[in-house]
């Protein structure tokens, strides 16, 4: 008899340039017009069904996470998150280093509107790099998991000095039938308004491109910084998870 390892499940993702073609064929001129005017985008179908369905059940092996989070317990909300361990599932790999390289010049973008220099390397490894030279060096894309009664409170996920100004959130349930509730928020504060409020319909599979912390507006007095947040409202009944897909390590 031969006995043969059983190898670490992956997303079941047709294949690697399949997902690159699909990111690279979005309407990034779109998005990009979005998130200087909006600070969010999003992209309809970004993984099929059968993608979001590998990835939910990499829920439950606790072999491929670096760190689970309680968000009750660090008042944070209510729910609960996992870390993923560096090697990174390749389709969570591919979707990171493809998305950083389409917003890259909307990153770069914001940075000169603010005065700032140029900081961000136009591949991920490169960025990557930079964060793990400064004591960033814990991977970040994450699972998250809300059951019934579940929320997550308007926060900013920063983990260091270095702060890659978009993040991206893609919905792996299905609302109104795995989950009720469970809306995505945005809030943006700007200087001397009060804050505005965004809710963002997303079906399965879909993806919110958002800024992290902060994004250039122009004023009638020239540009401010809007401070943006994200959450998400209470899961009314049913089980709802999400992959993050933030571009910064963390110290």
């Amino acid at each position: 008899m031969t006995c043969t390892s059983t190898p670490r499940p992956e997303p079941a993702e047709p294949a690697e340039r399949s997902l690159s073609a699909r990111v690279l064929q979005l309407d990034w001129q779109r998005a990009r017009g979005q998130l200087d005017e909006d600070g969010y985008t999003t992209f309809e179908r970004l993984l099929q069904p059968e993608s979001c369905a590998a990835l939910r059940a990499l829920y439950g092996q606790e072999a491929l996470f670096r760190k689970t989070v309680s968000m009750e317990r660090h008042a944070f909300g209510r729910g609960e998150y996992k870390y993923l361990a560096a090697p990174l599932p390749e389709l969570v790999q591919v979707l990171r280093s493809e998305l950083y390289r389409q917003l890259w010049p909307v990153a770069e973008g914001w940075s000169r509107t603010l005065g700032k220099e140029p900081q961000y390397p136009p591949e991920l490894d490169g960025y990557l790099a930079r964060c793990h030279a400064a004591g960033q060096v814990r991977p970040t894309p994450l699972l998250l998991r809300y059951g019934a009664g579940d929320y997550n409170c308007l926060h900013r996920d920063l983990y260091g000095e270095l702060v890659f100004p978009l993040q991206v959130a893609i919905l792996l349930s299905r609302p109104e039938h795995d989950f009720t509730g469970g809306e995505f928020v945005l809030t943006e504060q700007r200087p001397r308004r009060q804050s505005r409020v965004q809710v963002v319909p997303l079906q399965q599979g879909d993806a919110v491109v958002f800024a992290v912390s902060e994004r250039p507006v122009m004023g009638s007095r020239g540009v401010y910084r809007a401070q943006m947040r994200h959450g998400v409202s209470q899961i009314r009944g049913g089980e709802r998870l999400t992959l993050g897909v933030i571009f910064h390590d963390a110290e």
